[in-house]
């Protein structure tokens, strides 16, 4: 059954890229043999039609891919550039960090919470860049699950800086709606947990 999606990445000198699946789920292994024989030098952002196979490994990879009329001309360079919006994005740190001087203030929040949020996305922004390294050399990828849970733990502003710096899981409306979840679950739980603590104390 043939699918369609975006060409998110394309290393030309390898010949091979990435693409993701128009109807969500994991990005997709593409190998230049999968084009048509005298075909257009790949684009990164083009709309894609292809099949899916495994290889001898039993990981998926596309085949008999096809470049569609409709693309995204968004140039190649866009692999390497934040998202348009990634400002916008970054001001979501500083946000909830005022909150959290707020609620510190008011809720007697210890000061090794902050150590925690810093220790926590140091290590979310450390397993996205192993899950973009992975998904270029066709590695084993992190599932997504793990990147949510982390990022719920406490380290989604490390997670939105890896989004943005290094162009992964920054597009994928699906992973994103579910991000912004753990972002809102981890906030209200901060808040929730201290302002339930006070109250004990306080009783």
């Amino acid at each position: 059954m043939r699918q369609e999606g975006i060409l998110k990445t394309w290393n030309d000198d390898r010949g091979f890229g990435f693409i993701e699946p128009l109807h969500g789920g994991q990005e997709v292994f593409v190998h230049i043999k999968a084009f048509p024989a005298r075909s257009a030098r790949p684009e990164v952002g083009a709309v894609l039609s292809f099949e899916v196979e495994l290889n001898a490994e039993g990981k998926k990879r596309a085949t008999r891919v096809e470049c569609l009329k409709a693309r995204r001309r968004a140039g190649p360079a866009l692999a390497d550039s934040p998202a348009r919006w990634g400002t916008a994005t970054y001001l979501v740190i500083p946000a909830f960090f005022v909150v959290a001087a707020v609620a510190a203030h008011f809720l007697k929040v210890p000061a090794r919470v902050a150590g925690w949020y810093g220790l926590m996305s140091l290590v979310c922004f450390a397993v996205y860049a192993w899950d973009k390294s992975a998904a270029v050399a066709g590695r084993r990828r992190v599932p997504e699950r793990t990147l949510l849970m982390l990022g719920l733990l406490g380290g989604w502003p490390g997670a939105i800086v890896a989004q943005q710096s290094l162009r992964h899981k920054s597009s994928k409306p699906s992973f994103r709606a579910r991000f912004w979840l753990t972002v809102l679950g981890n906030s209200a739980g901060f808040v929730g947990l201290f302002m339930l603590l006070r109250g004990l104390h306080g009783a």
